[in-house]
């Protein structure tokens, strides 16, 4: 039994903002309230911090089975918890594809067993990511695949995608896409701009995104499938969002702290730990995708957890791996980008990163009413840190935030009424 008492409760489920107590018992959030008492409950003071539901990460690679050098299951979930997260989505560009049910199996079977938190693996659209035919997309589901993503690539035939739409719309199961046509991309390493003329380095065009973006959200709308589009960089990608919101299309999408915070311009030079897919774009798209954040025509914040090697991430941006990790610095750079800023109230912030992903996925999760499982996150805004990727519990350290001061440290994760991560003691 564990009583969280002063903290600032943000439940966006219930639109509960308020300082108070909330006492967890049995794995469930039993009471909300103030002055709460219980004699016999472990007391978490939570002065000062933001109570929220726990986090829910759409997006992220855990590369097992396959490339456990990179990260595992384990590492990458206690990555996680360390985050503030309880529920994560794992994507299925792995080796072998997760696209089929026997491996989805695996994912789940091995995270039951390891993982302080809840891992859900997503099932690719095609058979090894090939793009050439459908994999078992119902076996997989039957399995408890809770969405379809070709992550990592577009599904470039447009008939054989919208298939896997109809199958995911008879589930009501969203597709996450990555929306990037690679016949634009022209091996491109970063923006296709005037840094990318000053470093002499090949670039890759907004069009990239945003012609597979447009088309996407086309064929969702022909479809009735829920849409989801990932990893968001583009000033043109938010208007679409704006306009498919509009006309009432079943589309949501996500903005990652890099492409939020950093832009084209804030690369130093060919340094591998820069390069990502979608590319850190120009600045006026950066504050096109806070503005759609601030005005709820993007949905989400997700990682992109990305971890790699040391050699992987070694040499020069044209050869190096794209990718980045994200868990553990995701809630630091939303809370000193965003919310200190005043572009996200703390209790959006809670929409993106639990409530609406909840929504996305269809889950009972996302909320701290009475009676809903207890997945808890306790923050600290106004804690200050510099970022140390020395520290990280996952294996990557590729990240260009190292170095980095910033506000907000997640003090505790709680996930179904355990405590799966703690800052200190008696916080």
């Amino acid at each position: 039994m564990i009583l969280i008492q002063n903290g600032r409760i943000l439940d966006p489920a219930t639109g509960t903002d308020m300082v108070g107590d909330l006492l967890i018992e049995d794995g469930k959030i039993s009471k909300v309230g103030k002055e709460i008492e219980e004699q016999s409950a472990r007391v978490v003071d939570a002065k000062g911090c933001y109570v929220m539901p726990g986090l829910i990460d759409l997006h992220v690679h855990l590369r097992d089975p396959g490339q456990e050098y990179k990260e595992d299951i384990r590492s990458g979930s206690s990555a996680a918890a360390r985050g503030g997260f309880t529920t994560i989505v794992a994507m299925p560009n792995t080796k072998p594809v997760i696209d089929r049910a026997d491996r989805v199996d695996y994912v789940r079977n091995k995270s039951e067993q390891i993982a302080p938190i809840h891992v859900l693996q997503a099932g690719a659209i095609t058979k090894g990511q090939e793009g050439e035919e459908l994999a078992d997309i119902e076996g997989m589901i039957a399995a408890g695949a809770p969405a379809l993503s070709e992550d990592g690539k577009s599904v470039m035939n447009a008939q054989l995608y919208k298939q896997a739409m109809l199958i995911a719309a008879k589930h009501d199961i969203p597709v996450l896409a990555h929306c990037e046509d690679k016949s634009l991309t022209n091996g491109g390493c970063m923006n296709e701009d005037e840094r990318s003329e000053e470093l002499g380095l090949p670039g890759i065009c907004n069009a990239s995104e945003d012609v597979i973006a447009a088309r996407d959200i086309i064929l969702a709308n022909d479809t009735g499938v829920k849409l989801h589009l990932c990893h968001c960089s583009t000033k043109a990608t938010v208007v679409m969002m704006k306009k498919a919101k509009e006309e009432g299309f079943r589309v949501t999408a996500e903005v990652c702290p890099h492409h939020f915070t950093l832009s084209s311009e804030d690369i130093p030079g060919d340094d591998p730990n820069y390069k990502m897919a979608p590319p850190l774009r120009r600045r006026e798209d950066v504050e096109a995708l806070r503005q759609g954040l601030k005005e709820d025509i993007m949905d989400v914040i997700s990682t992109d957890h990305a971890p790699h090697s040391q050699a992987d991430k070694t040499g020069s941006m044209r050869t190096a791996a794209f990718g980045i990790v994200g868990l553990e610095t995701s809630v630091a750079l939303t809370i000193t980008e965003l919310v200190k800023t005043g572009i996200l109230t703390p209790m959006q912030m809670a929409e993106k990163m639990s409530y609406n992903p909840a929504k996305v996925l269809g889950i009972d999760r996302g909320t701290l009413r009475e009676g809903a499982a207890a997945d808890v996150v306790v923050i600290d805004p106004d804690a200050q840190y510099t970022i140390n990727k020395n520290k990280f519990a996952s294996k990557g350290r590729n990240t260009p935030f190292h170095g980095r001061k910033v506000y907000g440290e997640v003090q505790m994760t709680i996930c179904d009424g355990e405590i799966v991560y703690e800052k200190r003691q008696n916080i």
